[in-house]
């Protein structure tokens, strides 16, 4: 059974100084989904996710949330994090808040409580206070997992979770995020196939335009065929394996 639609996007076209990166993109995201969305290098997933995120206006098409002042956490990738600017764990966190209030407002009990509890759901207890340099990738990435659901999102965005580097964490954030995935829709960005594979619910491939799988029965031959070059799929590690089933995809 299909469950309620949250985000539209119809014959999406968008890109970037006259060059379009993007044409004829169609998807439905539904509330509590897990996508996983694929594609090579300069294919258009962050532009996609722009657009998505409003930082980016279309060139062409529509997108439309289900409401329309639907919530949406991010986490963004890590180069684009300045590890130098002085804020602590916490006020990372709490953070995720201030969207919905001026920057100057002081947070309520209620608030602190909750960036609380979110910092133990997390696993920083006892590094409230410590500034984000001096943290670890995957501690970083928790304070900013923790930042995108603070405020009970309908969704919540991840642009290339792996490239926080710490490997040691990884299997622990796919857990945090089955646990998130239970209350909101996930959409994740990587170039980490195997990985995509064997955590989300469906997938979709982004490469000038998209292709969609309700599942993550694909074969490496569609993969091939949306990433234009031969792949070869392997498991690895303690995450668990999926097997993928044979698939006819529909020109």
């Amino acid at each position: 059974m299909q469950t309620k639609a949250i985000i539209e996007i119809k014959n999406l076209s968008a890109g970037y100084d006259g060059r379009n990166v993007l044409h004829d993109v169609n998807l439905t995201v539904y509330e509590r989904d897990f996508l996983g969305i694929i594609g090579p290098n300069g294919g258009g997933k962050t532009t996609l996710i722009k657009c998505i995120l409003g930082l980016l206006k279309p060139t062409g098409g529509s997108i439309q949330f289900y409401p329309e002042t639907l919530s949406i956490g991010y986490l963004p990738q890590y180069n684009t994090i300045d590890r130098k600017f002085p804020i602590s764990v916490e006020e990372v966190i709490l953070s995720g808040l201030s969207i919905q209030k001026k920057l100057s407002a002081r947070f309520t009990a209620d608030e602190r409580e909750r960036g609380k509890q979110t910092i133990a759901r997390m696993g920083l207890e006892g590094l409230e206070k410590r500034s984000i340099g001096q943290l670890s990738g995957g501690q970083l990435q928790r304070a900013l997992l923790g930042r995108a659901i603070i405020s009970d999102p309908s969704v919540v965005i991840l642009d290339e979770p792996s490239t926080y580097i710490d490997k040691r964490f990884e299997a622990r954030l796919y857990q945090l995020l089955a646990e998130i995935n239970k209350e909101c829709a996930i959409i994740l960005v990587s170039h980490d196939i195997g990985t995509v594979l064997q955590q989300v619910k469906s997938i979709a491939c982004v490469n000038e335009t998209l292709d969609y799988h309700p599942d993550t029965g694909v074969t490496t031959e569609w993969l091939e065929k949306n990433f234009n070059c031969p792949i070869e799929l392997l498991g690895h590690g303690t995450l668990p394996h999926r097997i993928l089933g044979e698939h006819h995809h529909h020109e």
